[in-house]
Order: C-alpha cells, then structure tokens, then sequence
C-alpha cells in the first residue's frame, strides 16, 4: 500500500501543472486574461499597446502599458515571454535583369 501511494504522489509531483509562458507579443486578449492579476481591462491594454508600439522587446516592457506597475511585473515575469515573433526578414531583391 505505501509504494502504490508513493507512485501516485511521484506522478502527481512529475506532472504537476505545466504552465506554457504566455508569449505578450502574440497572445490574444483570452490568453493574456488567463495570466494571474490581467483582467479584461488590462489585457486589452496590453493588446492595444501592442498594436500601437510594436512588438515588446523584453517582458519589463509590460510596465509601459497603463496599470502595470512592478508589483504586477513581480508576479507576471515567470509566466511572460516575449518569444520569437513569425515575421520573417525577406532578403531585399534587386531590379530585374
């Protein structure tokens, strides 16, 4: 009976949460609601920030958004990324022969 129960807390310690960062330069406003302390106001701001300002270049980016302070950047930085953005450089072609 112990080993069984030793297996099962093993497997609950191993596969515990697993939280994937949430990358601020591409989520959605859902996605950016599901992070501690963002609700539907600041997560719009984020989005709108972003549209606005371009892509952030570090997670402290975030305290450029109105209503992020560093207490919320405190909280948030394990669970943010500013990832690697989709766009990719296309080299500049030149004039046609």
């Amino acid at each position: 009976m112990k080993k069984l129960f030793l297996i099962i807390v093993t497997l609950f310690a191993l596969t515990g949460p697993v939280y994937a960062a949430v990358n601020i330069n591409t989520a959605s406003q859902a996605e950016l609601e599901s992070l501690q302390g963002i609700g539907p106001a600041k997560a719009k701001a984020i989005v709108d920030h972003r549209r606005k300002n371009g892509p952030f270049k570090s997670a402290d980016d975030l305290q450029n958004v109105s209503g992020i302070g560093p207490v919320t950047m405190k909280r948030l930085r394990k669970d943010v990324t500013v990832g690697t953005t989709s766009a990719v450089k296309k080299e500049a072609k030149g004039p046609a022969n």
